[in-house]
Formats: C-alpha cells, sequence, structure tokens
C-alpha cells in the first residue's frame, strides 16, 4: 500500500507536540489544529474535502498524517493474534 498509511510514521513531520500551543495536545504543524479534532471528523464520516474546507490551514497531507497516526496507534496497541500451528 503506498502514501502515508503504508508509512506508518509519514506523520511525524506534521504532527507535533508544544506546551505552548493548545496546552500541548497533538497539532498540525504551522496551525492550532488538533490532531483529536481532524480524527474526530473523520470518525464522524467528514471526507477529507471537508475537513479541509472547514480548517483552511490544513493541506490533504495533513488529513493524511492523521490517518497515517491513526493507523501507526493502532498497530502498536492491538494485540497480534497467535496463529494455530497447523501441521
Amino acid at each position: 500500500m503506498a502514501g502515508p498509511v503504508g508509512n506508518p510514521r509519514a506523520y511525524e513531520d506534521r504532527i507535533i507536540r508544544d506546551k505552548g500551543i493548545c496546552g500541548g495536545e497533538p497539532v498540525f504543524k504551522g496551525t492550532r489544529v488538533t490532531l483529536r479534532t481532524v480524527l474526530a471528523s473523520l470518525a464522524d464520516g467528514d471526507s477529507e474535502a471537508d475537513i479541509l474546507a472547514d480548517f483552511p490551514s490544513l493541506k490533504p497531507e495533513d488529513v493524511h498524517a492523521a490517518i497515517a497516526f491513526a493507523a501507526a496507534s493502532a498497530q502498536e496497541d492491538l494485540p497480534v493474534p497467535e496463529v494455530p500451528n497447523i501441521r
């Protein structure tokens, strides 16, 4: 799979934490738009176009970074089921 989801760390240059910005909550670099806000919008079914219209300071790469972050987080948090040894 190509794109940010294929590279789970593609979000690292777009999402930052700074105690002086939104109390240290993760935001998109150069904005005060929080990662939580974009992920909630995606979870509510908003399209990338909807999110970019609502937050004009974001770029498509920011939305992709949010998805990549969520994918990387899920990969780290979810246990991998054991595969039965079939002979």
